[in-house]
């Protein structure tokens, strides 16, 4: 491996595969991998615990005065996977559910929860090797990233993913909600004002549709091998 540390950043839709590229990418390269999204779903679950989202709205005086409050770290589990930690609780599971998921992007709109993230992610990779998965990674978190991928796939195949995490993780939940969640999270993600999901200039696109875990990590690899000469 190189002397030097290397930046890979990996954007992309929501439940588009990007995570499990992010995380086995990591894992192969001896490098450490950060879930960007986990911290602002955290950010999310904060906010529905202490009533700062109502009626689908966010009361943003209380959450700007909330945010010093908010404390993110993640530890390894046994499978020396990511488990994400808010203000000291293990919430991995929590932050993944459907609430969660439905109010993710109105908090990730706004302006200063996207400014503490980037400081948060910007130090949990200082002096390290890191894989970073998010929507604005190779925009703004590593503008000067070795390698961006953005990674894609189609509406009904991100829902059937998601829908099958879900019932893996013994949760109700109906296909059609989850798709028209996913919709609605695409367009908020494209259209917010400050660092809008979209793909950087020099990223390089990977559509998974009709790919599996492995094609698509060995692409990744490749990529890997191609851009940053890595042995």
């Amino acid at each position: 491996m190189p002397n030097k540390t290397i930046q890979i950043a990996v954007d992309g839709f929501s439940s588009c595969g990007k995570s499990t590229l992010a995380r086995e990418l990591a894992r192969k390269l001896g490098f450490v991998y950060v879930d960007s999204g986990a911290m602002y779903r955290a950010v999310t679950l904060y906010a529905i615990r202490n009533e700062i989202i109502v009626d689908g709205k966010v009361e943003l005086l209380k959450l700007k005065k909330a945010i010093t409050n908010i404390n993110i770290h993640f530890n390894l589990d046994k499978e020396n996977n990511p488990v994400t930690f808010l203000n000291g609780e293990n919430v991995e599971d929590e932050i993944r559910q459907i609430e969660v998921s439905s109010k993710v992007s109105i908090i990730s709109a706004i302006p200063e929860v996207r400014q503490k993230m980037v400081v948060l992610q910007r130090e949990m990779s200082a002096d390290k090797s890191v894989v970073m998965d998010g929507r604005d990674i190779g925009t703004v978190v590593f503008p000067n990233a070795d390698l961006k991928l953005f990674v894609t796939a189609g509406i009904e195949v991100r829902a059937k993913r998601r829908y099958d995490e879900l019932l893996a993780k013994n949760q109700e939940v109906d296909f059609e909600t989850i798709k028209s969640n996913l919709a609605e999270r695409d367009k908020l993600d494209q259209s917010r004002a400050d660092s809008p999901l979209k793909m950087a200039s020099d990223a390089i696109l990977i559509d998974n549709s009709n790919l599996n875990r492995e094609q698509q990590l060995q692409k990744a690899l490749d990529l890997v091998k191609t851009v940053i000469h890595v042995s």
